[in-house]
């Protein structure tokens, strides 16, 4: 399993975590949301929506055509550069916009190797991952979103080491070697890190809209992103799991 590793990925409040008063009604709560941003959150999670399929469609052309790898991985990261270079007029929405789901695209037939191996230790991995990330995009998105103002923000400087954690360690496995712990270190620190990502990206989201930066397409970027952060992570421990399960099954068939 240690070949998915190429695959994958990305001051202090009053009250911390566990101190927050959660009921229905806090869930109902959007008083501190503005209608304006509001409306921003929809769009926004509409195109991350779009995003997702256009992944999905990518995936599918990889397992249909064999198109996934190093060149689908730098178009991907060409369609961000051009779409965050493409400036936010209305009159470019409708570009700035393919060029989001093209990068969606990309990304999903470079992932597309993965999910073909996937595929043939168990299928319903996939499914079972998507599953257990959208549930876990809901609730740290809601969690989010119901907080108060900027009780999360804090993380921004917690997570941007763990990113820099990750890369170093990526970078010492590439020359000197990586090893088992060291691999799974990196898959579950990296699960954790995105998890906070999710929590972070959509308070600042908020934030941003409410000075009036309304970009709603390089928002669902964030948030595509720390979505398939955590959707491959949990992919790859999934597989990882279900490959040393049926390992131990011939072992005992054998004894």
């Amino acid at each position: 399993m240690a070949s998915y590793a190429s695959y994958y990925g990305g001051g202090f409040p009053n009250q911390g975590f566990g101190h927050s008063s959660w009921d229905y009604n806090v869930l109902k709560n959007m008083r501190k949301i503005s209608p304006a941003v509001q409306s921003h959150l929809k769009k926004v999670y509409l195109s991350l929506s779009c995003a997702l399929v256009a992944a999905a469609i990518g995936v599918y052309l990889h397992l249909l055509l064999n198109i996934g790898g190093l060149l689908t991985g730098l178009a991907c990261i060409g369609s961000v550069i051009w779409l965050l270079s493409v400036p936010t007029y209305s009159n470019n929405e409708g570009k700035r916009a393919t060029l989001l789901l093209a990068a969606a695209a990309f990304k999903g037939a470079t992932l597309g190797p993965l999910i073909d191996a996937v595929i043939d230790i168990d299928p319903s991995i996939l499914v079972s991952a998507f599953v257990g990330t959208s549930l876990a995009f809901a609730c740290f998105s809601a969690a989010a979103i119901t907080a108060r103002r900027r009780e999360y923000l804090f993380l921004g400087g917690l997570l941007a080491s763990g990113v820099s954690i990750l890369m170093w360690l990526q970078l010492a496995s590439a020359i000197f070697g990586g090893s088992s712990a060291i691999y799974t270190f990196e898959i579950y620190f990296g699960l954790l890190v995105f998890l906070g990502y999710i929590i972070f990206d959509t308070q600042m989201i908020i934030e941003k809209a409410d000075h009036g930066d309304y970009d709603y397409l390089k928002h669902s970027l964030d948030l595509f992103i720390d979505f398939v952060a955590v959707f491959v992570r949990l992919v790859v421990i999934m597989a990882k799991n279900s490959d040393s399960k049926s390992r131990e099954g011939k072992k005992k068939r054998r004894a």
